[in-house]
């Protein structure tokens, strides 16, 4: 293992955030010296990011804490292709209305983990739509296309293994590899950002990038790929059973965010508090070393710094709070993700399957059903057997209030409304 000279790579690598890097001492030294600067580009191809993209935020993070400049870069050009790396297949097309609503979603997210201003190391936003949109394509073709081979582009993982499985590979995104690297060049000659992160899927965009800023430019410039993380069981990380875990409150509840955290596997807690949370590494290799019961003090430490790091300090302490109420006192908890619901819908008749869908526990009536025959569903701590149980307003307490459970980790509280 390397021993880093600059702050930067020295954290990344106590970290743990290092998968692969370019030119290794020459990296070293460029973060050693001035205001290292450097970019990830994230396309909006939905309006919230999620836990999966937070380690490629987090190394901005880490940046700017070692005196660096951090570039977020909005894919509002790219998003109009779609990034085919790692797919099986293509993206569906966005229309031009949908990628910047999308865009003005996951911009939120980055002012909770970045300084953003003017100043030498402040964070800046930008968007290759501003560069992307403009460009003509015989010019593009002539002047960047004639630089790059189809020998090494098929090569790429995602290009090979679907050319081998014969599953189609268009055109459209066979470009993409060339816009990405075009965009590294422009932040290099707008910005002076000598450094691409991304995860470790996009290395060979990320040397494309680095090849054409030589080739074009006669400079140097570097790349940093960090693991594509999955958990301790191989799940990848930031899926559970209710879907992905955005970032954005109104997706994610604070609370549903809070409790993802707290139920980490025990073998990935030490490296998730590393890769997510500000705390100490002494401090960490203490917690990581809690045997027992007593690892879940370690579970609630990484939920609760990496909950008030995205939410603040009253959204963590809320939440577990309310998780202490709920697993503890069997109580409901003023912080669980609340759903409305109408008089009348249960005036009516509503199902008790449907108060799960509503409240989004289940995708559907029929899978609430199975979670009655299994017995994990529960209605106010009381278990559901009758799949054609109906709700009724004595199901609510004095403030109009229920709680429905799926297991003992996921819950959800209807409201009543006039």
């Amino acid at each position: 293992m390397s021993e880093f000279k600059s702050d930067f790579l020295s954290t990344l690598q106590s970290r743990g955030y290092i998968k692969q890097t370019t030119h290794e001492a020459e990296l070293d030294a460029y973060c050693s010296k001035n205001v290292p600067t450097a970019y990830t580009g994230y396309d909006a191809t939905a309006d919230s990011l999620h836990v999966g993209h937070l380690v490629s935020i987090m190394m901005l993070r880490r940046l700017q804490q070692a005196g660096g400049k951090p570039i977020v870069l909005i894919g509002g050009g790219t998003t109009k292709i779609g990034d085919p790396t790692d797919k099986e297949k293509s993206r569906p097309i966005l229309t031009e209305e949908q990628i910047n609503q999308n865009a003005e979603g996951i911009k939120s997210a980055f002012e909770k983990f970045l300084t953003f201003g003017d100043g030498p190391t402040d964070a800046v936003m930008l968007n290759n739509a501003d560069w992307l949109d403009g460009l003509g394509y015989i010019e593009f073709l002539r002047d960047v296309g004639k630089l790059f081979t189809i020998n090494t582009m098929v090569k790429q993982d995602t290009v090979a293994r679907r050319l081998k499985n014969e599953q189609p590979y268009t055109f459209l995104e066979f470009n993409y590899t060339l816009l990405q690297a075009y965009d590294f060049l422009e932040l290099s000659r707008r910005a002076n950002c000598g450094m691409q992160l991304g995860g470790s899927d996009q290395w060979g965009n990320i040397v494309a990038g680095a090849d054409l800023i030589h080739k074009m430019d006669g400079k140097q410039a570097y790349g940093i790929t960090c693991p594509l993380i999955t958990t301790a069981s191989g799940a990848k990380m930031g899926k559970t059973v209710g879907g992905a875990v955005w970032l954005n409150a109104e997706k994610k509840s604070p609370y549903e965010y809070w409790q993802f955290w707290r139920n980490t596997e025990d073998a990935d807690v030490g490296r998730f508090l590393r890769l997510f949370t500000d705390i100490p590494l002494e401090d960490i290799s203490r917690l990581e070393s809690l045997e027992g019961a007593e690892i879940n003090d370690a579970k609630i430490a990484l939920a609760d710094a990496a909950t008030e790091m995205l939410h603040g300090k009253q959204a963590a302490t809320d939440a577990r709070e309310s998780a202490a109420k709920v697993f503890e006192q069997g109580a409901s908890g003023d912080a669980l993700p609340t759903f409305d619901i109408s008089k009348t819908d249960i005036e009516s008749g509503l199902l008790v399957a449907a108060g799960f869908t509503i409240a989004m526990l289940t995708k559907s009536n029929g899978e609430a059903r199975r979670h009655f025959k299994a017995g994990a569903a529960k209605v106010n701590g009381e278990s559901v057997s009758d799949a054609n149980a109906v709700l009724s307003a004595s199901d609510f307490d004095d403030e109009g209030v229920l709680t429905l459970s799926i297991g003992k980790k996921r819950h959800a509280r209807l409201k009543l409304q006039e």
